[in-house]
């Protein structure tokens, strides 16, 4: 590790080079040949710093030291979108007709129709109603099933058949038809 003593000469050095837009690399070997130092490329970033003339030397402060690009022929002589993929016609992605979605009902239970207002703590909070505007959406009400917030039927309508412990206990008939 280099001591942190640098001389005037140094300091002078790296403030010339910094004004030529050196880089700190560059800046580092360079006072390292002429005197003979071990400086770090980080060790010229700190001083300078320290010296108050700030961190490294960005290409974007120095536009003149940019790479220069090749010109570019646009598009080389093609005159639309068509030419260049090979065909003039435009391809368009097929057209898909929209699934109407199905709403699927349990009507092996008869619903009590309960107001979200008067469900007690034990009630089963399977909605019903509210698909047409203005419609009030009101619960099942039975007695639900321990664990859950649904009665029996409406679990296994929900959930899937369950455990196989589930299945062997209870079995339910549910009968699924379209609501429309």
């Amino acid at each position: 590790m280099q001591s942190t003593d640098w001389t005037t000469e140094q300091c002078e050095l790296l403030r010339g080079l910094r004004a030529k837009g050196s880089t700190f690399a560059e800046i580092a070997a360079a006072i390292n040949a002429r005197f003979g130092t071990g400086y770090s490329r980080n060790a010229a970033i700190g001083r300078a710093r320290r010296m108050g003339i700030g961190g490294p030397v960005r290409l974007r402060d120095f536009p003149d030291r940019w790479p220069k690009l090749p010109p570019t022929t646009a598009g080389a002589g093609l005159h639309s979108e068509g030419e260049r993929q090979g065909c003039g016609a435009t391809w368009l992605p097929p057209a898909c007709r929209r699934a109407t979605p199905r709403q699927l009902r349990c009507i092996a239970l008869e619903p009590r129709h309960v107001a979200l207002v008067a469900l007690e703590p034990g009630d089963c909070r399977y909605p019903y109603g509210g698909d047409e505007e203005g419609e009030a959406i009101t619960f099942c009400g039975h007695p639900r099933r321990a664990g859950s917030s649904y009665c029996v039927p409406h679990f296994h309508l929900t959930r899937g058949v369950g455990t196989v412990s589930e299945r062997a206990a209870v079995s339910v008939g549910l009968r699924l038809v379209d609501a429309a």
